[in-house]
């Protein structure tokens, strides 16, 4: 693990592709100008569902994929896709996928979310997520700038036994890009992500999509970057815009030297 500068990206996306393509990479531009080496977009950048029912499934090689890529060629930077639609073999169903990019827009590695968000709050929120992406069924970790980054996507972060299955894999940074609902997030999105952070003594890297996005969609925004004691050193405010912050390996060395819980495990 190596000293790296990271960032997460805030945007509010919406059914417009290209329109969300352009926003997201003005702020990739600008957290690049700020140092940054990794910069992490949240779920659903460059297509946020609202009530097309088509499919919008690219593969990997496709044009949202392809044009990051090259962002991180023209710019020299690492980029997290927090999440796209991946094209599958059902006709009206896609994976949700997050994509971690190298420098030289080369595919690191892609994980594909495996907890879908499907919920019904009478009076509040409804929401089927599996009506339109398939689970993936893997816990991946991808290497870059000789880090491990633990991949997960949004509603991930409420299974605890996920992160642990990825620290068992070598995680030392976990990557959490979310579209967080707005109601659920003003009470559990902060609490979640400092639990992950602090029972994993893992940095938390966590870009999400902010405001109305459309129809009955809103998100809670509030991106934020937590280091291994659970301390939030980076944040964004409301709107669109971005955080960068130091990842310290010699800081995450410390915390789990003095405090060695996980050590201590027994099941």
């Amino acid at each position: 693990m190596q000293r790296i500068k990271v960032g997460v990206v805030q945007t509010r996306s919406t059914e417009d592709t290209q329109h969300n393509l352009q926003r997201a990479a003005e702020l990739v531009r600008a957290a690049a100008a700020d140092g940054a080496q990794l910069i992490c977009l949240p779920e659903n950048v460059a297509f946020l569902r609202i009530s097309t029912p088509d499919n919008f499934g690219e593969p990997l090689t496709g044009p949202i994929v392809s044009f990051f890529a090259a962002l991180c060629r023209e710019l020299g930077v690492a980029i997290l896709i927090g999440s796209y639609q991946e094209a599958t073999e059902e006709p009206h169903r896609v994976y949700n996928t997050s994509v971690l990019l190298d420098p030289q827009g080369q595919v690191v590695q892609a994980y594909r979310k495996v907890h879908l968000f499907d919920i019904d709050i009478p009076g509040s929120v409804t929401f089927k997520e599996s009506d339109h992406v398939l689970p993936g069924g893997e816990a991946v970790t991808g290497d870059l700038f000789g880090t491990r980054f633990g991949m997960t996507v949004c509603y991930d972060l409420r299974f605890p036994e996920m992160y642990r299955r990825l620290l068992d894999k070598g995680a030392e940074v976990l990557c959490i890009p979310a579209a967080f609902t707005l109601q659920t997030g003003k009470d559990h999105w902060e609490v979640l992500l400092r639990a992950r952070a602090i029972e994993n003594q893992c940095y938390v890297i966590a870009p999400g999509q902010w405001g109305h996005h459309g129809g009955a969609r809103h998100s809670y925004g509030h991106s934020m970057i937590i280091d291994a004691w659970g301390h939030v050193i980076a944040r964004c405010s409301d709107g669109e815009g971005f955080a960068t912050a130091w990842i310290d390996p010699a800081y995450q060395a410390q915390v789990r030297r003095n405090l060695p819980c996980g050590s201590h495990r027994r099941f």
